[in-house]
């Protein structure tokens, strides 16, 4: 269904206003001379996690789109940090962008870098989310109320494996610990494949993960999954409860995935990139790829997308003054 479709469409249901805008910036968009040149989609991992799994159905579907080669270029290193460098030391033309993650958040309070991860950037669309799960080893807790019991009865007993510090799963572990009032030893892995064959031999009590990380592990019964950390339950998982309705707590995390590109880009570029990068994450073969790991699109406009991000660095870089974490 084209634009101007669409435009009618909604003029006929009273909501002209919010189609028409994007009609408007779709328009304004395609009387750029862009692109012009191959498009670098910087993934700061390495090949084969999460992140990269995110970016290239999307790099092959605006390839499709755009009519210029989008070319996948894995950066990885210092959390992140080499390259997001990489990104906003690029020319702000359109042509540079950065697959970033709610790690790429966290990560910035973990370590000093020759950027600033709010001013250096422009936030250019979201692509998905998921939520974490709290996952516990064979014959363990079988709901989140008793493992926060036992914690609380026994500080320091449990014991919880993080892949590394400073990613996503470490802060959302410790805003847990800090919520629910928790004491628990943090056992750090060099990734959530080795912490995964501990959980398994019983070696710690649980992790705190996505279900892409451990999937292979749920599917058979291994392990159990017994809460998740989204404000509301996972369509992928709707029998698994939140962290926040069993407990009571005010407590919600998310997991996401988006683009971003070095600050400064024009605006038409920008909004014709969120178009673009919105409409692939929807599409059905995209969709079905994400479910599948327990993700889901997460639509959003330039501007709702550039607030999430910058509430998002701003909150984890406030609970790291809260719990005495330091940038090294």
């Amino acid at each position: 269904m084209t634009l101007p479709i669409l435009r009618r469409a909604a003029i006929q249901a009273g909501a002209a206003g919010l189609l028409g805008a994007v009609g408007a910036r779709a328009s304004r968009a395609s009387d750029i001379a862009w692109p012009s040149q191959a498009i670098r989609l910087v993934v700061p991992y390495t090949p084969g996690g999460s992140n990269d799994a995110v970016a290239r159905p999307i790099a092959e579907k605006l390839q499709d789109v755009f009519g210029r080669t989008v070319v996948v270029e894995n950066r990885p290193g210092a959390t992140g940090a080499i390259g997001a460098a990489v990104v906003a030391n690029a020319p702000a033309d359109g042509h540079t962008l950065l697959l970033a993650s709610s790690s790429f958040a966290t990560a910035s309070t973990m370590r000093r870098t020759t950027f600033d991860a709010i001013e250096s950037f422009d936030p250019v669309a979201s692509i998905c989310d998921a939520p974490m799960l709290v996952v516990t080893k064979p014959g363990g807790f079988t709901d989140i109320r008793a493992l926060v019991a036992f914690a609380k009865a026994n500080p320091g007993r449990l014991q919880y494996g993080m892949a590394g510090m400073g990613g996503i799963g470490y802060f959302t572990q410790e805003l847990f610990n800090r919520t629910a009032e928790l004491r628990m030893e943090a056992i750090p892995y060099s990734g959530i494949g080795p912490a995964s064959i501990d959980l398994v031999a019983g070696r710690i009590d649980f992790l705190m993960t996505t279900l892409a990380s451990v999937r292979g592990l749920v599917e058979a019964g291994t392990v159990k999954v017994i809460a998740v950390s989204s404000p509301t339950r996972a369509p992928a998982m709707p029998d698994v409860p939140t962290i926040k309705e069993v407990l009571g707590v005010d407590f919600g995390v998310n997991v996401w995935w988006g683009i971003l590109a070095p600050r400064g880009i024009p605006a038409g570029v920008r909004e014709r990139l969120n178009v673009e990068i919105t409409r692939a994450a929807a599409s059905d073969s995209y969709t079905r790829f994400l479910a599948a790991d327990g993700a889901k699109p997460a639509p959003s406009s330039v501007a709702e997308f550039s607030q999430m991000v910058r509430e998002d660095i701003l909150r984890w870089r406030h609970l790291a003054n809260e719990v005495g974490i330091q940038a090294n």
